[in-house]
């Protein structure tokens, strides 16, 4: 049987490593996070690890007698540690209690209470407003506990609860309950069934709670009434679409920002204590890599330090932001990602996809104001019209991937922070969006009248033409596609559209700060941690001119800003329900701020043949100023992607800061690093050929301050009297890599 076990042990050592592969893959790009993912990933790194060292020593065992007890030993660890991987990636797909959620003792086991009305309430007779509230409770208990295999997207059983009309028919077993009878109905048998029986619904997850068993037995009982108000009532929370300018509050000795009132006024309601400043260093470097994406030199310190003005902090704000080819090459990467504009890639090649890049920049340079820019996105001139063109892929694709479709999900997503993707397929079951709406939007966009496929399947059914809130506007559906796209342009910058200005400065918010008042970004009917602070920036905003810099003023210059920033353990903490805004979230710099930081403390990162995108080209006054190319006008590559940098086939809006894997293993191991850090070196020492300044130079310009004693003492101990370049290099990557450096306080 040698032969056998050794096909076998090969066999599952390369699946071991295969599944480790593919497991690192689907969790980079699914964007998952938290501790039982982090202890499965790692277990699965050591089995694979394992795996390998197993092959080795059966091989070994063949001519060495002496190695086969190594060999089952490491044979049992490893199954061992294959077997907790497995329970811990069944832990992420199944929930957490998968082992023990079938047991026949498992039967009451109680959700946490989602009903917020009193049940007690609807014992008589019912009122017109107390039947809505009742049928709005109801589709919110289907909502979040059926739609999964009961809507749209997925009918199991021939049975939908995402409408009146398909509720009241029933399945495929006939009406699922008799009216005023809750007796002699199935759904209120079957939901009240224990965790174990064949017949029980949800046969998946979490059983209904008693209370939400008890609200569908009072509706049934009370003879299912469905007002047609009810069908006006969302089950899911929808931000209103008019703008609202709410009353600031009273100004306060250092809090005379607007944005400084707001949130002491969320403060004071959630008993949140204000944090200290910042001093100038950490203020300085904060505000110039979030408005120019470059780290201040030591003379712009002493200079930004020994200033007396007291308003100095405003002033240099207002200093970086009229430094306008480095602010334009930094927030080209912000907008490269949310327009998913790249220099390479997918549809290049075959003229399928259409770059913005001069755009983009021009519109950066010149401070264009934001409701401009969106028309000239959506109504395109041709240096502009990459954006709803979207990647004409080859082949046949399927029909929410049409570029028709693509621009009503692109432009729902960036624009007006909304999800389509759901409604490109089937209704939605995360929101109240419908297929038949989906079509209508990107009937806007289209040439032709589109037909609906419904899950990939065509309907013969043709689209109307209409833009997602009619309060907006209507759409001529017998225009051309240019005249369409213009009255889209027009309805959608409309100051009534207060959407368009909370979801753009909601983005600018999470850009400085770390964390959106809404979470996620593109969701931006989700709840804000201040609904006032939201408004109030959005309407401001509008009644300024859409004037984004105006707008990154004064989130700069603001108290807030200026505090200590907030640490966070993971970025599920960011999107926790029950979030509570503090302050700024302590952050990693992006794949470009640290590339660009590399490349003016060691060596250039980037050599011609990467540079995709030249502004001093397209605006002559636009010289190229420094002795280093800025990493956002370079083509992607695996050292900007292994940092975070996304491919940008698809809208990018959030960025992960998290440290990862990935970027560990480039930034310890990576060629372009450990080159400029080789060259860097050289340069480093024919400059300070004397060890200790050598080390004050490095400490000052990398982290702007003298080293401490213990780090003078570890200095001189590496270089001796005279640096070599070797302990150079060494010297650099541990800064380079050192929290310090790398993260934005």
């Amino acid at each position: 049987m040698r032969k056998a076990i050794n096909l076998m042990v090969y066999f599952g050592a390369t699946s071991v490593f295969s599944s480790v592969i593919f497991g690192l893959l689907l969790a980079e790009n699914e964007g998952t996070a938290g501790s039982t993912l982090d202890i499965h990933k790692y277990i699965g790194i050591a089995a694979a690890a394992l795996s390998i060292a197993l092959i080795y020593f059966v091989r070994k065992a063949q001519s060495h007698p002496s190695a086969i007890k190594i060999y089952r030993s490491l044979l049992v660890i490893t199954a061992v540690d294959v077997g907790f991987a497995g329970h811990y990636g069944a832990s992420l797909t199944h929930g957490e209690s998968f082992l023990t959620e079938t047991l026949p003792f498992q039967t009451d086991e109680e959700a946490p209470e989602s009903i917020t009305i009193n049940l007690a309430s609807f014992q008589n007779e019912l009122s017109s407003e107390q039947e809505v509230q009742l049928v709005t409770n109801v589709r919110s208990v289907f909502a979040h506990n059926c739609y999964k295999c009961h809507s749209g997207a997925k009918i199991e059983g021939d049975l939908r609860l995402d409408e009146k009309e398909f509720i009241f028919a029933g399945g495929e077993s006939g009406p699922i309950f008799e009216a005023g009878n809750p007796d002699n109905s199935d759904l209120i048998r079957r939901i009240s069934l224990s965790k174990n029986h064949k017949d029980v619904m949800p046969s998946k997850g979490k059983l209904l709670t008693k209370e939400e068993i008890q609200l569908l037995t009072i509706w049934v009982e009370k003879g299912a009434p469905w007002p047609e108000k009810a069908d006006n009532f969302s089950v899911y929370r929808v931000a209103e679409l008019a703008p609202r300018k709410p009353n600031l509050p009273p100004v306060k000795s250092g809090l005379e920002n607007p944005i400084d009132r707001l949130v002491n006024q969320y403060f004071e309601k959630n008993s949140i204590e204000w944090t200290e400043l910042v001093d100038d260093r950490t203020f300085l470097r904060r505000a110039y890599l979030d408005i120019v994406g470059l780290i201040p030199s030591p003379s712009d310190l002493e200079e930004f330090e020994t200033d007396p003005d007291p308003n100095k902090r405003s002033l240099w704000v207002e200093r970086l932001l009229n430094q306008t080819d480095d602010y334009s090459q930094h927030w080209l990467t912000f907008w490269n990602d949310a327009l998913r504009n790249d220099y390479t890639g997918t549809g290049y090649i075959t003229g399928g996809r259409f770059a913005i890049t001069d755009w983009i920049y021009t519109s950066l340079r010149y401070n264009k104001p934001y409701d401009l820019f969106v028309k000239e996105l959506l109504s395109p001139t041709d240096k502009s019209k990459g954006f709803i063109e979207g990647i004409r892929w080859r082949g046949t694709v399927n029909a929410s991937q049409r570029t028709e479709m693509q621009a009503a999900q692109n432009v729902g997503q960036v624009i007006l922070g909304l999800n389509l993707k759901c409604a490109s397929c089937h209704d939605s079951f995360i929101s109240d969006w419908k297929l038949e709406e989906s079509y209508a939007f990107a009937n806007i966009f289209a040439d032709s009248t589109l037909e609906i496929s419904r899950c990939e399947k065509p309907t013969g059914k043709m689209a109307q033409t209409k833009i997602l809130w009619e309060d907006l506007g209507e759409i001529d559906s017998l225009a051309t596609k240019a005249e369409k796209l213009q009255q889209l342009a027009d309805q959608l910058v409309q100051p009534k559209n207060g959407r368009l200005s909370r979801t753009i400065v909601n983005r600018i918010w999470k850009q400085m700060m770390g964390r959106g008042i809404v979470e996620p970004v593109d969701e931006m009917d989700n709840e804000p941690w201040s609904q006032d602070l939201l408004d109030w920036l959005a309407s401001d905003f509008t009644e300024n001119g859409y004037d984004i810099k105006r707008l990154i003023k004064q989130i700069a210059t603001s108290k807030i800003y200026q505090s200590q920033s907030i640490p966070v353990p993971s970025s599920d903490f960011l999107l926790a329900e029950d979030y509570q805004f503090e302050g700024m979230v302590r952050r990693r710099m992006t794949a470009e701020q640290f590339s660009d930081a590399v490349s003016l403390l060691a060596a250039p990162l980037f050599d011609s043949i990467e540079v995709k995108f030249k502004p001093y080209e397209l605006i002559p006054e636009a010289t190229q100023n420094r002795e280093f190319t800025r990493a956002s006008l370079v083509a992607n590559n695996e050292f900007l992607k292994a940092l975070g940098r996304p491919t940008r086939e698809i809208v990018s809006t959030s960025r992960d800061s998290q440290a990862s894997l990935l970027q560990a293993l480039e930034l310890s191991n990576g060629d372009k690093l450990n080159s400029a850090l080789q060259k860097g070196a050289v340069t480093w020492i024919e400059t300070y050929p004397d060890s200790e300044k050598l080390t004050r130079e490095l400490f000052a310009k990398a982290v702007l301050r003298e080293p401490n004693s213990k780090e003078m003492e570890l200095a001189m101990k590496t270089f001796g009297e005279k640096p070599a370049a070797p302990e150079v290099q060494d010297f650099l990557w541990a800064l380079f890599l050192s929290p310090e450096f790398q993260m934005i306080y």
